[in-house]
């Protein structure tokens, strides 16, 4: 199965290391993984968005037109993302920052309040780790603990000390997720 993914934001968010984190976590699972990163000019502020690709086959391409999944995390990702997701696939929404209207009814829309609640749980940067676990709970991809090994394994030693926290975080965006799950129509 390959699972094409989108993530998106502004620069200084986190899209690409959430990206980063999981394409670790894929090969670590034995996976093939593509990740192309890709920023505007201004970096901090400016767009930032990723591409992973996660397949258990060998991967022709690392080019994705119509992504099976998209976060976006702010409305300019929001515009662009939401009309190339494929139908029946997931829009997992940022809504602390996202203000859009959902305009598909064949996708199957998350929508997450996660700049809020990292906030919530002490430090507004955990907002990409709680989008990345209602990733993980939505599409499957990887189970979550490979996404906590990665994390073991690959955070930078100057954030080690938020290893916990950031645990913590994929974990509550697994639950919001799942939580809306039940009310999503396949």
């Amino acid at each position: 199965m390959q699972h094409e993914i989108v993530i998106s934001g502004f620069g200084g968010q986190g899209a690409l290391f959430a990206g980063q984190l999981l394409a670790y976590a894929a090969m670590d699972e034995g996976q093939h993984v593509t990740w192309i990163p890709s920023y505007g000019p201004e970096m901090r502020g400016g767009t930032a968005h990723c591409v992973v690709i996660v397949s258990d086959e060998e991967i022709g391409s690392p080019i994705v037109r119509n992504p099976g999944t998209a976060i976006v995390l702010n409305n300019p990702s929001m515009e662009k993302y939401q009309p190339l997701v494929k139908a029946q696939g997931y829009l997992l929404i940022n809504r602390s920052l996202i203000n859009l209207p959902i305009m598909r009814g064949d996708i199957r829309a998350v929508e997450i309040p996660a700049s809020d609640l990292a906030v919530e749980i002490g430090d507004p940067r955990m907002m990409n780790m709680i989008m990345l676990g209602a990733l993980v709970e939505c599409t499957g991809v990887l189970p979550m603990e490979a996404i906590d090994h990665a994390l073991g394994a690959h955070l930078p030693e100057r954030h080690r000390k938020l290893l916990d926290l950031n645990q913590t975080a994929l974990r509550k965006g697994a639950e919001l997720a799942h939580a809306q799950l039940a009310d999503i129509p396949i």
